[in-house]
């Protein structure tokens, strides 16, 4: 059975979505996810918040509270049934991460068993068949296929094959 790593954020979980929503609310002011493309995380939002914007990812509930992404859910069980599938996390750097990041999994994908999760601080470390990451940097270091899930942050790479979306997952995997 071929090996099938998945990443979270931006990827299963709109990490992005949480980042527009939360800034708005401390800020009033709203950023359209379209003024983020092309541009490095936090650079779509105005220089002198980068920091504020940051910091968000060390508050109780930021990981837990996230949207999932649409039809995540749906083609990830198909998946499952299919590879053997893994969820690997960026999850050390942020304390609140490893916790909520769990609690969310089980809340929103509880047909994987929690013997799928991997949380590192490196996704070196990983190895399999096939990796959908929206991070260039965890794909540089992957040994298998490499798939680049679309986020705003990652529209200017085009050196990996590209999926845009669940539905295009669920094309070239089932």
């Amino acid at each position: 059975m071929k090996r099938l790593i998945i990443d979270m954020d931006d990827v299963m979980a709109d990490s992005t979505g949480q980042f527009i929503e939360i800034y708005e609310k401390e800020f009033g002011v709203r950023i359209l996810r379209e003024e983020l493309n092309f541009k490095e995380e936090m650079e779509g939002f105005p220089t002198h918040h980068h920091e504020e914007i940051y910091n968000f990812t060390f508050r109780k509930n930021f990981f837990r509270t996230m949207k999932v992404n649409e039809s995540s859910q749906e083609v990830v069980r198909r998946l499952n049934g299919k590879y053997e599938l893994f969820i690997v996390s960026s999850a050390m750097e942020y304390p609140n991460s490893l916790n909520e990041k769990l609690d969310w999994l089980g809340e929103h994908f509880p047909f994987l068993n929690w013997k799928q999760f991997v949380f590192c601080g490196s996704k070196a470390v990983v190895y399999g068949d096939f990796m959908i990451d929206d991070m260039v940097r965890n794909l540089e270091t992957f040994n298998g296929e490499k798939f680049l899930f679309t986020a705003p942050h990652n529209l200017q790479y085009n050196h990996f094959n590209r999926l845009n979306n669940w539905k295009e997952v669920e094309e070239k995997f089932l």
